[in-house]
């Protein structure tokens, strides 16, 4: 009864806060067919600043800290986000109408971290005074980069083996491409012979292009810039007078463009299975006790805090809205983007952002016995 009561009164202080008021009216005024429109532009400067002053914090932080309280919840992060993309696979895949590689593109989606929805977790708990670990936000890599690297890397296997089976004469050709050649073509040079061994059909997944790509992301590339001046120089007087004070009222602004854009998504859902939208909605409370649990077991080994815990599984929760969708662009070509976006998008992000914060929250409370 103490955890519903916390978490009522955490949803409703919630409603109040700007994080999510904005994030709603966004999605208001969307529905009232509103044409106020912000600028891509402008959208990007928000993320790189917000993203940003999140890797200052925490490249501060470790430098000021103990790298060996931070190898457990990294572990963590990397193993919740691997493990949400299997789970996409062998659960919203075996659902009716449901595409498999559709299924395992949103499970890398969901895998993949919301930079809006960790900035709005860190916010709230800020608000809230609950302590936490400064360097929590340098987790967002080590458990998007392998979700997004796992989904692509399953949805290729799974497309591969596909075309095998849909190409018994094309399997056999290249089989028979791979017998010893005759004792008279053996090649005469060592350049000669690996030539030949290379194989023109290559279909192995190459693993590095996929991170390069993640890391270029303009996600990952403003919060890591961040952490490597926070981590190596003394940005301390331009974090304290210029990112700090501006984050939460830039936090606003995107909130409500991601309203809108959330909005303008629902109609992609209804171009495909509707088990999108039980899982968008189930999905996040999932994967986010997933990483609480693990988060626990680092508290009680670790003395990882409860807000470091609450952290951790609010990123498990989220689902990438930047970096994400062009990386599985690029890397599951064949996924359907009104699937594994819309169901990102239009439902994961707002149950999120407005429901999974002050669940976990509640529950740190209720468990912590603050």
């Amino acid at each position: 009864m103490d955890f519903v009561s916390l978490f009522i009164t955490d949803f409703i202080a919630q409603l109040q806060s700007p994080t999510l008021a904005f994030l709603i009216g966004g999605m208001i005024i969307a529905a009232l067919g509103s044409e106020l429109v912000i600028p891509e532009s402008i959208c990007t400067i928000i993320v790189f600043m917000l993203l940003t002053k999140i890797g200052l914090t925490g490249g501060i932080a470790i430098r000021n800290s103990n790298l060996a309280d931070m190898i457990l919840p990294a572990l963590f992060a990397v193993v919740t986000g691997i493990a949400v993309v299997f789970i996409a696979r062998y659960t919203l895949a075996k659902l009716p109408k449901v595409k498999v590689v559709d299924a395992i593109a949103t499970g890398g989606l969901f895998g993949a971290v919301s930079g809006s929805t960790m900035a709005a977790g860190l916010t709230v708990l800020e608000e809230q005074k609950i302590p936490f670990e400064a360097w929590t936000g340098a987790l967002y890599p080590f458990m998007d980069i392998p979700a997004l690297v796992t989904a692509i890397v399953v949805a290729n296997i799974y497309l591969n083996k596909k075309k095998l089976k849909e190409s018994p004469a094309l399997a056999m050709e290249e089989s028979l491409s791979k017998q010893p050649v005759a004792a008279g073509d053996y090649p005469s040079t060592r350049q000669e012979y690996l030539s030949q061994q290379k194989d023109p059909d290559d279909n192995r997944v190459k693993i590095w292009p996929i991170i390069e790509e993640s890391l270029r992301g303009p996600a990952l590339s403003a919060m890591l810039l961040g952490m490597a001046l926070g981590l190596f120089t003394r940005p301390e007087s331009v974090y304290k007078s210029f990112y700090d004070p501006a984050f939460r009222g830039l936090l606003s602004i995107l909130m409500l463009v991601m309203g809108m854009e959330a909005w303008s998504r629902v109609g992609e859902l209804r171009k495909v299975a509707q088990w999108y939208v039980v899982y968008s909605v189930i999905a996040p409370f999932i994967h986010g006790l997933i990483a609480f649990g693990l988060g626990m077991i680092a508290h009680y080994t670790m003395n990882f805090s409860m807000g470091g815990v609450v952290v951790l599984a609010v990123i498990a929760s989220s689902s990438s809205d930047i970096s994400g969708p062009p990386t599985l662009r690029a890397g599951i070509p064949s996924a359907n983007p009104s699937a594994y976006i819309g169901a990102s998008t239009a439902i994961g992000t707002p149950i999120a952002i407005g429901l999974c914060i002050p669940f976990f929250i509640g529950l740190a409370q209720a468990i912590g016995g603050k």
